[in-house]
């Protein structure tokens, strides 16, 4: 009797179920407006932008191995170009989106140049040490108000939309479809073959460069992708603001830290773990934000617990315990069963 044949594939059943299950998530999720109040729709939207910002960090540490702690200052370069272009260049702010992306880009490759000579612990020192860069010299752009920050005009936000409700349907549409995009450009870049590559570098680099799998290239494509899109995302965050000030577009508690908490309790290394970790993270700060200095101690226990006892985080807890993935990636191999009763017969 012959083996039973093979076929290999990505996706099982419960892929399908989850996707079915995502799809309908996105279509309440695009409907919010007609559903949800104003005070929901901000905080959904703020869920959205935090997600695309701990989807990147952790495509970077997760993946290519650079673990940085200066992701702020691409935050802070997408919200100062906004407000550049917008304030002094009079280009309306959904045309400005698009351009921050390309100049975040372009940015990127110069200090990718620069900070890819240093390794480990002296790669994120000197991220973050770039970042402190950035925000010294928004600091010193006395057109945006200098060490105390600008507003956008009345006509700037008028722009966007006539009406209130309007322009936070709009906002909470950009925060949303970034997001998606993230998602998107994350997953499908990790089934390329440069993802392949990606995986095969961190899971083994000396293996990897034994391949022939140029490591320097593969990483530095992920920094500038990585830049680019941290940068629109920091200009939606701040074009929902309305203000802008080198400390809060450069800081590092709000758009490093946190970020760091959502991607390790949530599972570094997997599309699904910035996505739970974001939600428990939210959670926490909805529920004990109102306990101060209190409240940032739990979140430090709750790492230090899941780090303890589920080293992988959440994700990778239930992924080992039930074997089950949103976003396929690997390749799975099974029998083809069905076909060898078929020609038995």
């Amino acid at each position: 009797m012959s083996n039973p044949p093979l076929t290999v594939t990505r996706s099982t059943p419960s892929n399908r179920a989850f996707l079915v299950l995502g799809l309908i998530i996105l279509t309440v999720l695009i409907a919010a407006p007609w559903w949800a109040g104003r005070a929901d729709l901000r905080l959904l939207g703020e869920f959205f932008l935090y997600l695309s910002l701990a989807t990147l960090w952790n495509l970077m540490a997760g993946y290519a191995g650079l673990i940085s702690v200066g992701q702020q200052a691409y935050v802070g370069l997408g919200g100062y170009l906004l407000f550049a272009l917008t304030l002094l260049m009079g280009i309306h702010p959904l045309v400005a989106l698009c351009i921050v992306g390309f100049v975040g880009m372009a940015v990127a490759v110069p200090v990718a140049t620069l900070i890819f000579r240093l390794r480990g612990a002296y790669f994120a020192i000197g991220t973050w040490v770039i970042a402190e860069v950035f925000r010294l010299i928004s600091a010193q752009i006395a057109p945006l108000g200098g060490g105390s920050g600008t507003s956008l005009p009345a006509s700037i936000v008028r722009s966007i939309a006539s009406g209130r409700s309007e322009r936070e349907m709009t906002m909470y549409f950009l925060a949303l479809g970034i997001a998606v995009a993230v998602l998107g450009v994350v997953y499908f870049f990790l089934r390329s073959r440069r993802g392949l590559a990606l995986t095969a570098i961190r899971d083994n680099e000396l293996a990897a460069s034994s391949l022939g799998i140029d490591i320097w290239r593969t990483k530095f494509v992920v920094y500038v992708i990585t830049a680019a899109l941290t940068t629109i995302v920091g200009a939606i965050i701040f074009l929902q603001k309305i203000r802008i000030s080198p400390d809060a577009a450069f800081s590092v508690n709000d758009w490093t830290a946190f970020v760091i908490f959502m991607v390790v309790i949530g599972g570094i290394g997997t599309i699904e773990g910035p996505i739970i970790g974001t939600i428990l993270f939210f959670i926490l700060r909805e529920y004990l934000a109102d306990l101060g200095s209190i409240y940032l101690m739990i979140l430090g226990a709750v790492a230090i617990l899941v780090m303890l006892k589920a080293p992988s985080g959440l994700w990778g807890f239930l992924k080992s315990k039930f074997d089950i993935q949103v976003f396929p990636l690997s390749h799975r191999v099974k029998e083809n069963l069905s076909k060898e009763k078929s020609n038995g017969a």
